[in-house]
């Protein structure tokens, strides 16, 4: 009888090992599961759309070099600080928006001459560019990281340059692991549209049509850029209830014509918002006496309404903002 109660026992016992000899190989096997998949999602590919197609990233980048100003902007705006950018000092001149670039950010050369010397120096985990400027250098650029190259000036019929603006921006945010964050910074700007349309609106100013010049000196004459309608600059204006009175006739690609002052004849009953600096301002300078800029009638009747001139017209969401809240201040007057 012991006999059987011992036996008894023992299988029992037996049981009971096997049983958590099976939960312990269960819960090593989950473990590792979960460390495959962790493993897994670290190893996973981004595949970020450019200029070029489809691009593969194999990790999230932490350390990058950016060689166009707007792109330095869509980094800042999601929270992230390029490690190297082309020409600091223009863009702290130009590129007026929150938050600024630090000190510790080095400086890579010039937008047009990047130092392939300089940025290899930094390591990269991925380099950003426009296509335009550094397509010929593009295999330098790959030698040293991974690069992304974007397309500020559409073709005729490859949209606008606002469209552009959004859609590189939402694919640097999906190469940064940021992309919560782009939308915030997009629904935060569409809200600073309406509000500054509704400020218009209240001042009797929504569906004003007006001219955008940027103008300066060449050959000691007074050349203007008048803003077109696939420009950055319109699309915002549009975005603010405004609207562009210039008739372009030919399109494009830069989203602006140089002309000079004879161009403004037939738009002379719009509103003229312009942008000079203050050591080149050729309104005050060759054209004060000049017969066909002071008989325009928005120069006679006062409706010329001036920018700062560090107005950034080809930038990214935050530079889009500041601009908006400069055109509507300078037509409001305050």
């Amino acid at each position: 009888m012991k006999k059987s109660y011992i036996l008894i026992l023992s299988m029992l016992l037996m049981l009971v090992i096997i049983g958590c000899s099976q939960e312990d190989s269960e819960d090593g096997n989950s473990e590792e599961n979960n460390n495959e998949e962790q493993k897994s999602a670290e190893n996973e590919t981004i595949t970020v759309e450019d200029a070029r197609g489809e691009q593969e990233i194999e990790e999230t980048p932490e350390n990058i070099v950016v060689l166009e100003w707007v792109y330095a902007e869509d980094l800042l705006a999601l929270g992230v600080e390029p490690t190297g950018v082309a020409d600091i000092e223009g863009y702290n001149q130009w590129v007026n928006i929150e938050p600024e670039l630090s000190e510790n950010v080095t400086d890579v050369g010039t937008r047009q001459e990047p130092s392939l010397e300089e940025i290899a120096q930094l390591e990269p985990d991925l380099i950003i560019t426009a296509q335009y400027r550094h397509e010929a250098i593009s295999d330098e650029l790959n030698e040293i990281a991974p690069t992304l190259m974007f397309e500020p000036y559409p073709e005729e019929g490859e949209g606008d340059q606002y469209e552009e603006m959004e859609t590189t921006f939402k694919e640097i945010a999906k190469a940064v692991d940021k992309e919560e964050e782009a939308d915030k910074v997009l629904a935060d700007l569409d809200e600073s549209y309406e509000e500054i349309a509704s400020q218009l609106s209240e001042e009797g100013l929504d569906g004003t049509e007006l001219v955008l010049s940027q103008a300066f000196s060449a050959n000691e004459n007074a050349s203007l850029r008048l803003f077109t309608d696939n420009s950055m600059a319109i699309k915002i204006l549009n975005n603010i209830g405004l609207e562009n009175a210039y008739d372009d006739e030919e399109f494009e690609v830069y989203g602006y014509t140089e002309t000079s002052v004879e161009s403004l004849e037939p738009y002379q009953d719009a509103e003229f918002m312009y942008i000079v600096q203050e050591d080149d301002n050729v309104f005050e300078n060759q054209l004060s006496g000049n017969p066909v800029w002071e008989n325009l009638n928005f120069v006679k009747e006062d409706r010329t309404h001036a920018l700062p001139g560090d107005t950034w017209t080809f930038g990214g969401p935050l530079a889009a903002e500041v601009f908006a809240e400069q055109a509507a201040e300078a037509l409001i007057g305050e």
